[in-house]
């Protein structure tokens, strides 16, 4: 089993945020990047795939060099070959272009990706890659097994969970739940090692087009200042929950 799982480059979440060129443009000075947490829950489930059944795991991203960083972490987790795909990422639809046209020349039998990035959280590119190769797609995938050419995924639904199964070739948009936490594999020092010589392949972006463009970026709102009303004034406080924060 040939399985491709998805990486996205994101900002660490504890990084300040800023923006430039009238807040155009994300500021990416002094700010770390890691693997995206969703495709990271995808890329420990690919790793037990590859202890149990023997498969081969591949990952990729679309970027510039700087996402190299974020790739070789998942080959020192204990991914095989790493691609990335030479072109800016400039929204779901055109990332999801250029992963689908990856998936067609190499014939993955499973695509992992995270159900979305924390940075932009679109939550297209799955979704759409599947609709590209006409592959079935599994979205919100907390649980998935596979037995010969059978999956069987379970998702999130609202109120509760729902269990499909599909043959492969398949394409999830997985989360936490396909491995929790704790299960999260970390690179030591012999997978950091061997990560240098395993393959970093650079390919040239299909040059598919976006859809979108960023006209603006805005930072929340500050929170306002909290005040503090006495237990025994009850007056004061029906006053500010009507004339201040106008609830009532």
């Amino acid at each position: 089993m040939k399985i491709l799982v998805c990486i996205s480059n994101v900002p660490d979440t504890t990084a300040k945020i800023n923006f430039k060129d009238n807040d155009t443009q994300f500021d990416t000075q002094g700010v770390p990047f890691v693997i995206n947490p969703n495709d990271e829950f995808g890329l420990t489930r690919a790793m037990w795939f590859k202890e149990q059944n023997g498969a081969t795991v591949d990952v990729a991203t679309v970027g510039d060099a700087s996402v190299e960083a974020t790739l070789r972490k998942a080959l020192a987790i204990g991914a095989d070959e790493a691609y990335r795909i030479d072109t800016p990422a400039l929204d779901g639809i055109q990332v999801a272009k250029e992963l689908a046209a990856l998936v067609k020349e190499n014939g993955y039998d499973l695509v992992i990706a995270g159900r979305e990035s924390i940075d932009y959280n679109g939550g297209m590119v799955p979704g759409i890659m599947a609709g590209i190769l006409g592959y079935s797609f599994v979205h919100k995938c907390i649980e998935l097994q596979i037995d010969g050419q059978t999956a069987t995924a379970v998702r999130e639904i609202d109120g509760g969970k729902e269990t499909l199964t599909a043959q492969l070739p398949l394409v999830i948009g997985g989360q936490k739940g396909l491995v929790e936490e704790k299960d999260l594999k970390i690179p030591n020092m012999r997978g950091i090692m061997m990560a240098r010589q395993k393959t970093l392949q650079v390919l040239p972006g299909i040059q598919a087009k976006s859809m979108t463009r960023d006209v603006h970026f805005a930072k929340p709102a500050a929170r306002n200042q909290t005040t503090m009303i006495s237990k025994d004034n009850l007056d004061e406080l029906i006053e500010k929950l009507h004339t201040e924060a106008k609830v009532i």
